[in-house]
C-alpha cells in the first residue's frame, strides 16, 4: 500500500494494466452486477437536477426505471446507487449504440454539452474502487471476470490501471495527488 495523504492506494493500480476494449466487452460492466453504480451524497443531487437533459438520451426501459424507483437508490448494502432496469438488470443510464454496446446516457449529453457532470465518479474510475473509512479511503484495483480484454488490451499496450483512469483519479483527488501516485510509481519501478 501507499500513503498519500488521507489515502491507501494497492500497488496493484500501479502493476496492473488494463484498457477498456468496448468492441469485445460491449459495455458488460454497465449491465451486469448486483448493484447499480455507487453515487456520491453530492452527486445524487446532481443526478436529480440533470435528469431532465439526460432523459432524452436514455431507453425507454430506463426512463421507466428512473421514473419508477427515482433518479437513486438505496441498495441492499445500504448504499447510494443508480436504479437499475427491473431492478436486476441494466444501469437505468444506459443506452446502446448500433454495435449492441452499452454506453452512459449522462456522459453523452455531457459530450453534447447539455450538462456539466460527465458520469458518476465511480463510474469513470473503473476498475478502481474506492472505499471510503473515517479517517481515509482505500483505493483498490477491482478485478472483474468480464473486463478480461481490458487486462489483456492493458497487457498488449502496456497501460498501467493508474494510467488508464489518470483523468478520473484527477478529478477525484486532484493534480498534486496524482503526481505524488506517479513519483511513487517511479520509486516503486527503480527500487
Amino acid at each position: 500500500m501507499i500513503e498519500i495523504g488521507r489515502t491507501l492506494v494497492s500497488t496493484e493500480i500501479l502493476e496492473r494494466k488494463f484498457v477498456c476494449d468496448l468492441n469485445a466487452c460491449k459495455g458488460a460492466c454497465c449491465i451486469h452486477g448486483d448493484s447499480g453504480a455507487p453515487l456520491e451524497d453530492a452527486e445524487t443531487e446532481i443526478i436529480e437536477s440533470i435528469y431532465p437533459a439526460v432523459k432524452p438520451y436514455m431507453t425507454p426501459t430506463g426512463i421507466a426505471a428512473v421514473e419508477a424507483q427515482g433518479t437513486w437508490v438505496i441498495d441492499s448494502d445500504g448504499d447510494k446507487v443508480t436504479p437499475l432496469v427491473g431492478g436486476d438488470k441494466e444501469c437505468a443510464y444506459v443506452y446502446f449504440d448500433d454495435k449492441g454496446t452499452a454506453l452512459c446516457a449522462i456522459e453523452k449529453a455531457w459530450k453534447e454539452g447539455k450538462v456539466d457532470f460527465q458520469k458518476p465518479v465511480s463510474c469513470h474510475l473503473y476498475p478502481v474502487r474506492i472505499t471510503q473509512y473515517k479517517k481515509f479511503d482505500a483505493v483498490n484495483y477491482d478485478q472483474w471476470d468480464i473486463c478480461a480484454p481490458a487486462c489483456k488490451c492493458g497487457n498488449q499496450l502496456n497501460v498501467p490501471v493508474f494510467r488508464f483512469v489518470k483523468t478520473a483519479l484527477i478529478r477525484k483527488y486532484g493534480e498534486d495527488w496524482y503526481a505524488q501516485l506517479e513519483e511513487a510509481d517511479r520509486l516503486m519501478r527503480e527500487a
